[in-house]
C-alpha cells in the first residue's frame, strides 16, 4: 500500500501541486481563473517554453546547454537591427536568427562532439562568446525604433507591424505565440514518441556506448541535438524582440535559469525522471503561474526567485529520491 501511494505522488504529484497552487490563488483574488490571465500567463511563458525545449533536447542525448540564453539575445538585438538599422524584410528578419541560432549549435557541437569539451563547460565559453558577440555588435544600448546614434544621427527603420503581431497577435481569440508554444510542445513530444530521430536521441543519451555499438552514428545524432537547441533558442529570441518591439540587450540572461529551471521540474512529471517535453511544459507552466499569482498578491519580485528555486529543489529531491529507492 505504500509503495503504491509513493509511486502514484511520484507519477503525479507535480500536477496535482499545479493544480493546488491554481486553487490557492484562484480564492485569494477572482481575477486569477481567468481567460484573459490565463492566456496572459501562457504568454508569458511561450519564449522560455521555447528556450527550455531546446535544452530538453540536448538534455536527452546526454548534454547540456549553457548558451541558449546568450543566443536569445544575441537573436533579439540581431532582428530588431535588421529591421530598425537596415530596413530588410520580414523573410530575412524571420531566417536569419534560426541561421545564427543554428551556427551557435554547430559551435557547441564542434567543440563537445570533435575536440571532446566537456558539455558544460564547452557551452560555458560559448555563452561568453556570444554574450560577447551581442554586446559588441550594439555597442551596449538596446535597439528601438528611430534610435538616435552617437554622431547624432537617427535609425531609418522601425520594428515592422508584421513582425510584431508575431509577438502581440492573436489568432481566433488566442495569443499567436501560445498556438506556436502548443504546436512546438505537440510535434516535439510525437518526434520523440514515435519518430526513429527521437528514439535514437534517447537512446544515446540513455547509453553512448550501446547507442554507438548498435550502429548509431552518436556523433551526428549529438551534433544535430545541439543544432535544434540553438534554433529553439533563435525561435525564443524572435519572440521576444516581437513581443517588446525592441532589441533589448541581455534579454535572456534570466531566461536560462527560468527554462533550466522548467525542464529539472519536468523530470518529475508523470514520474518520468528524465528531460521530456511533456514534463518541461508543465514545468514552464507552474514557474509562470507562480510568478503570476505571486505578482497578483503583490509579493515583492525579488522574492520570487526564492520560491521558484525553492519549487525545483523539491521537484529534484522527489526524483532522486524516487531514483535512489528503485535501485536499492
Amino acid at each position: 500500500m505504500k509503495y503504491q501511494i509513493a509511486q502514484f505522488s511520484y507519477r503525479y504529484g507535480a500536477l496535482i501541486f499545479i493544480g493546488l497552487v491554481l486553487v490557492f490563488f484562484s480564492l485569494y483574488n477572482q481575477h486569477f481563473f481567468t481567460y484573459n490571465n490565463i492566456t496572459d500567463i501562457l504568454r508569458s511563458i511561450s519564449i522560455v517554453t521555447f528556450v527550455a525545449i531546446g535544452i530538453t533536447i540536448s538534455l536527452t542525448v546526454d548534454g547540456f546547454d549553457l548558451s541558449a540564453g546568450s543566443t536569445v539575445s544575441l537573436t533579439t538585438v540581431v532582428v530588431a537591427a535588421m529591421m530598425v538599422w537596415h530596413q530588410m524584410p520580414l523573410i530575412l528578419v524571420l531566417i536569419v536568427p534560426l541561421i545564427i541560432g543554428a551556427l551557435v549549435g554547430l559551435l557547441n557541437s564542434l567543440l563537445i562532439v570533435k575536440i571532446r569539451i566537456p558539455d558544460l563547460l564547452a557551452t560555458l565559453a560559448v555563452m561568453y562568446i556570444v554574450s560577447g558577440i551581442h554586446r559588441t555588435y550594439t555597442k551596449g544600448y538596446s535597439i528601438y525604433n528611430n534610435m538616435q546614434f552617437q554622431d547624432g544621427t537617427k535609425a531609418p527603420g522601425v520594428m515592422l507591424d508584421s513582425f510584431l503581431w508575431i509577438g502581440q497577435g492573436r489568432l481566433l481569440g488566442i495569443p499567436f505565440p501560445v498556438i506556436l508554444m502548443l504546436v512546438a510542445i505537440v510535434a516535439m513530444h510525437l518526434f520523440f514518441k514515435y519518430t526513429r530521430g527521437g528514439r535514437q536521441m534517447i537512446m544515446t543519451g540513455s547509453n553512448e556506448e550501446a547507442a554507438r555499438l548498435s550502429g548509431l552514428r552518436v556523433n551526428r545524432i549529438r551534433t544535430l541535438a545541439y543544432v535544434a537547441s540553438g534554433i529553439f533558442a533563435a525561435i525564443g529570441g524572435i519572440l521576444f524582440a516581437a513581443r517588446v518591439g525592441s532589441g533589448q540587450i541581455d534579454a535572456g540572461s534570466s531566461m536560462q535559469m527560468d527554462a533550466l529551471a522548467a525542464v529539472f521540474v519536468g523530470y518529475s512529471v508523470f514520474g518520468a525522471g528524465r528531460p521530456n517535453i511533456i514534463g518541461t511544459f508543465f514545468g514552464a507552466v507552474l514557474m509562470g503561474v507562480l510568478v503570476n499569482g505571486m505578482t497578483m498578491l503583490h509579493v515583492e519580485y525579488y522574492t520570487t526567485d526564492i520560491i521558484k528555486g525553492a519549487v525545483l529543489v523539491l521537484a529534484l529531491a522527489v526524483t532522486f529520491i524516487h531514483r535512489k529507492r528503485q535501485k536499492v
